[in-house]
């Protein structure tokens, strides 16, 4: 077997980078997008379009933060961080992507339409169906069940449970083992928070429509989250502010911090029913009181 050459080494280590030139200092820059686990363990790395040149971010939008990416293994297509690069000189950076596209609205937000090239075809439509007439019976006779026998007399005072309605349900459903995502930045902590949020059961999480004092809030289908990535604990005025919102917009609320919280604040938490996690360096979310465990064993 031939020995690999010093350059030979480099230009296979560095075979997922793409020079990027900065359009403010003009700085040269050697990038590569970062991997994020999918839901059947195996890595997505955004591809990176060494043809098209890098965007300066000056404001933030949903769409324009994230992207969706499909899985090589799986198919499975998910939202991910679009990758950004930090420049010295201040500016950041939206690195392009190809083959790939933005989620959509009508993803994040039930009742907006897709656009006209990605609507599909409408179903057609079944032909009406005619429902037969019921077999003769006796008068004054019970009907019959679908198993055939009359059903018996409602016990008084006993609450009528029509046969639609589902029962409780009683046992958590089974979900795959978590795949973290390493924090080593605040975006990496809301990440995080997003990727378990997802995990536990919750669909269609977006940044929510109101900016909490501090962190950053997350919204989902019947819960509310905020991200405090900051270097201090979370205080008692965040977690009422957090129950608070979350009470006007009549959802749960969960609470995701990186230095944990103040003692006044868990036990506020405790009293207001609000889950408290704190996101350890490896990205895995640990629950800090019951509300938290009952969250972490039942899901969404």
């Amino acid at each position: 077997m031939d020995t690999l050459s010093r350059r030979d080494v480099l230009e296979w280590a560095m075979a997922e980078s793409v020079p990027v030139r900065c359009p403010a200092c003009r700085r040269e820059h050697l990038f590569a997008a970062p991997s994020y686990p999918c839901v059947c363990g195996a890595p997505v790395t955004p591809p990176l379009d060494r043809l098209a040149d890098p965007a300066p971010v000056t404001h933030r939008t949903w769409d324009e933060d994230w992207v969706t990416v499909p899985c090589d293994t799986c198919g499975r297509a998910d939202q991910w961080p679009h990758p950004e690069l930090g420049c010295p000189c201040g500016a950041m950076l939206r690195i392009p992507v190809r083959g790939v596209r933005r989620p959509l609205r009508a993803e994040v937000m039930p009742g907006i339409g897709a656009p006209a090239d990605l609507e599909t075809e409408p179903e057609p439509e079944a032909a009406p169906h005619t429902p037969e007439p019921p077999p003769p019976s006796t008068a004054g006779s019970p009907p019959l069940t679908s198993a055939g026998s009359s059903p018996s007399p409602a016990t008084p005072g006993s609450p009528l449970i029509p046969d639609h309605v589902p029962l409780p349900r009683t046992t958590p459903t089974p979900r795959p083992v978590f795949q973290p995502v390493t924090i080593r930045t605040a975006r990496d902590a809301v990440t995080a928070a997003a990727l378990y949020l997802r995990w536990l059961g919750y669909r269609d999480i977006r940044r929510a429509d109101q900016r909490p004092p501090s962190g950053i809030g997350l919204a989902a289908r019947g819960i509310l989250a905020q991200v405090d990535p900051t270097v201090r604990p979370a205080t008692l005025r965040d977690v009422e502010c957090l129950w608070l919102t979350a009470m006007s917009e009549s959802t749960g609320s969960v609470y995701f911090s990186l230095a944990g919280y103040a003692d006044d604040a868990r036990r506020r938490a405790d009293t207001l029913g609000v889950p408290l996690f704190v996101l350890d360096l490896t990205g895995t979310p640990q629950p800090v009181n019951t509300h938290a465990d009952e969250l972490l064993a039942t899901g969404a």
